[in-house]
């Protein structure tokens, strides 16, 4: 019993000896698998991530690629900005050089408005002062006038106009014979001292003007006219006034009667001649007309 006991607690040799073998055998079975397994999840996960990587890496290129169409577009934009700026600047200098113009131009004007002013109130004083000079030359005048007209007035009748005097030699002071033009030796005394008071004269001038009464044509009229205008014009050269003093000499024939009618006293006082003195300064046109 011993023996066979103790035969049974000996081990076997083959069974003890399979069954490390078998074990490693499983634990190498299981081994490989488990790392067959890792290999496959690590590929897995490997691929995975490669997919992964290659999305992220074209969604980087996407990104990357939107970023340089907006560089790019910034760097357009800045460009445009860039030129508008430099535009900016050029429009901003022209404006600057206007302004400065403008500037130049307002004081130029405003020194221009100032000596215009300057000027104008010099030419308004020298108006003031021909104007004072004007009315004190009037003012001299109307006094020689009146004093002239009141010497000639003595001898004959005499009247203002605008222009100055009329001095009328008609029957009450020269008379003219009918279709005659000479001057009687009777009325010399007269003429010689009209003549004496415009030899007094300056700055005067004189016309004469002959008149006839109503017989006969006025073509025949007009020229006796004219002959006793130039009677009396002779006369007073004559007696010393200068011929230049004398303006002009004029028949008006039968036209514009002192005395209406045909009588023998209207005819007389029609027959006569007229002396006018005018201002000089007044006579601008040529010859005076005839006096109203």
């Amino acid at each position: 019993m011993k023996e066979r006991s103790g035969e049974a607690l000996q081990p076997d040799e083959r069974g003890l000896g399979n069954a490390p073998a078998k074990s490693q055998g499983t634990l190498a079975l299981v081994l490989g698998v488990i790392a067959i397994a890792l290999s496959l999840v690590l590929g897995c996960v490997y691929l995975i991530s490669l997919r992964r990587l290659e999305r992220e890496v074209a969604r980087l290129g996407q990104q990357t690629e939107g970023f340089s169409r907006l560089v790019v577009r910034a760097q357009e934009q800045s460009q445009r900005l860039a030129e508008q700026a430099s535009q900016a600047a050029a429009n901003a200098q022209a404006a600057a050089q206007q302004r400065d113009v403008a500037k130049q131009d307002q004081s130029n004007s405003e020194a221009q408005a100032q000596l215009a002013r300057q000027q104008a109130a010099a030419e308004q004083q020298k108006a003031d002062q021909a104007t004072q000079q004007a009315e004190e030359y009037r003012q001299e005048r109307e006094a020689e006038l009146a004093q002239l007209q009141q010497a000639l007035g003595q001898i004959a009748e005499t009247h203002r106009t605008a222009m100055g005097l009329v001095m009328t030699l008609d029957s009450k002071s020269i008379r003219f014979d009918f279709d005659k033009a000479n001057i009687k030796p009777e009325y010399r005394d007269i003429l010689n001292r009209i003549a004496g008071i415009l030899m007094t004269l300056k700055g005067y001038s004189i016309a004469v003007y002959g008149y006839t009464d109503d017989i006969g044509t006025q073509t025949y009229n007009l020229q006796l006219s004219q002959r006793r205008a130039e009677a009396v014009r002779d006369f007073l050269v004559q007696t010393g006034i200068p011929p230049t003093t004398i303006m002009s000499t004029k028949g008006f024939g039968k036209s514009d009667p002192r005395v209406p009618g045909d009588s023998e006293q209207a005819r007389a006082a029609n027959r006569r001649v007229e002396i006018g003195i005018v201002d000089s300064k007044l006579i601008t046109n040529g010859p005076l007309v005839a006096p109203q």
